[in-house]
């Protein structure tokens, strides 16, 4: 279920609001490979399954860059703010990569609001977005991601 703020109040009363999970994701070759194309990242790990298959991975693992940009999918099906002049991303404070995402592997997000808070007329949200990965204690990602909205003048 979607996580609904219409306005300021709202927004900073989520702080400690648990969002919930996304339905889950396969991280596919071809994401991959798309990935490497947008990017420039070719690294064999990513896109050679033949020789990837001859690592501990036994296969090709997806770019973490690309496990981390799947945080504003999942956070947009977990939450919408209503009523905005404009939202921003503005960053994250902190990302780890605990564990590979391996091709063929499903993802899904889980996100928290750990602050939220009142800087000018914005309200800057940092979400906790953790990628689990189907059937594996670790997560493929941890990011205290950042966003700012600025909300409509009401009328």
């Amino acid at each position: 279920m979607t996580a609904v703020f219409r306005n300021i109040d709202e927004l900073l009363a989520a702080e400690g609001r648990e969002l919930g999970h996304t339905e889950w994701l396969e991280m596919t070759q071809e994401r991959v490979n798309l990935f490497a194309e947008a990017t420039g990242d070719h690294q064999w790990i990513h896109v050679d399954p033949e020789r990837a298959a001859r690592t501990p991975f036994g296969g090709c693992i997806a770019h973490g860059y690309l496990t981390l940009s799947l945080a504003s999918l999942f956070i947009n099906q977990l939450m919408r703010v209503e009523n905005l002049a404009m939202g921003v991303n503005y960053g994250c404070d902190k990302v780890r990569f605990p564990a590979p995402v391996k091709v063929g592997s499903r993802v899904r997000g889980q996100a928290v609001v750990q602050k939220a808070e009142r800087i000018g007329d914005a309200v800057q949200l940092a979400v906790r977005v953790t990628v689990e990965v189907e059937g594996q204690d670790k997560p493929g990602c941890v990011a205290d991601t950042l966003a700012r909205f600025v909300f409509m003048p009401a009328r």
